[in-house]
């Protein structure tokens, strides 16, 4: 869907950031609302959903559980 959003867990990846869960979450808003940067009216609702991806990527990468070595 969106090349940039790169693989935020282990074993692709070994320190994750809140930043870097940020920036995926972020990234994947643009995509499906179509704005890099949203209009004023529409700005409240972009950054809750940012902050509800954010949110759920952390939960994700926080239970999955890896049991094959990596690449």
């Amino acid at each position: 869907m969106c090349r940039s959003i790169k693989t935020l867990r282990e074993p692709y990846t070994e320190d994750v950031t809140e930043a870097d869960v940020r920036a995926a979450a972020l990234q994947y808003v643009r995509k499906v609302s179509g704005f890099r940067t949203p209009a004023q009216h529409n700005a409240a609702a972009f950054d809750a959903a940012v902050a509800a991806v954010t949110d759920a990527t952390a939960r994700l990468l926080a239970t999955l559980e890896v049991r094959s070595p990596g690449r």
